[in-house]
């Protein structure tokens, strides 16, 4: 399956990354869906089906061989389990509906990647995703405690920041370590992670699919 080979590939990239991030790295916001104008609106309409909460929708463009992670647990009918989507507070309404608002990028086999932190996540140099996480946002505050009014020590926009390993944060916050060596928090919203939930949309049998949807490696 194409799918698993692309995975694959990601993943070794991610193993031959160095761990710490000693230079400043900018990842802008891509979304290349409107090359493929039936992948543009296929989306769209996937995207007014998670509004709505539309189970039959989104059931219906999801492959039967759906791979929900790296382990056994593949498949649609897993993918309902683990997703408890006939309860209504089933979080893949909020999962799928934030990857599928950060846009993304095509493979060289015609799949979809979404988000974009996944799809254009930088595979050479000292990138390592579980050990650096991307800034979501523009002018994002940096502050010195994980408090909203924590001194802010400077602005992050779009950028590559690694994080701080000694200090987890918390629900809110998310610890990081700048170039410099300064250490600050960051709102946990306005960051991702590259190995957090994507998803991945191939066309099969002349229709788009959702053949992917998990998080890690």
């Amino acid at each position: 399956m194409r799918i698993r080979a692309l995975l694959a590939a990601s993943c070794l990239g991610l193993m031959l990354a160095f761990p710490v991030l000693s230079h400043a790295v900018t990842l802008l916001p891509v979304d290349e869906a409107a090359k493929q104008p039936d992948f543009f609106t296929f989306r769209a309409q996937l995207q007014v089906a998670v509004a709505k909460r539309d189970k039959a929708a989104v059931l219906a463009v999801v492959s039967k061989n759906i791979q929900n992670g790296f382990g056994d647990d593949n498949g649609i009918n897993d993918f309902k389990k683990n997703w408890a989507i006939d309860k209504p507070n089933s979080p893949l309404w909020e999962t799928l509906g934030t990857v599928l608002a950060l846009g993304g990028g095509f493979n060289q086999d015609g799949s979809f990647n979404a988000p974009y932190i996944s799809s254009h996540w930088p595979v050479k140099g000292d990138l390592d995703a579980f050990e650096n996480i991307a800034i979501i946002g523009n002018k994002v505050n940096v502050r010195a405690t994980p408090k909203p009014d924590g001194k802010i020590l400077q602005t992050l926009s779009y950028d590559i920041v690694a994080l701080n390993s000694a200090d987890h944060g918390n629900d809110q916050w998310v610890a990081i370590k700048l170039p410099n060596g300064k250490k600050g928090y960051v709102a946990r919203s306005f960051t991702r992670s590259a190995v957090d939930y994507r998803a991945f949309f191939e066309k099969v049998g002349g229709r788009w699919q959702m053949t992917a949807l998990l998080a890690g490696d």
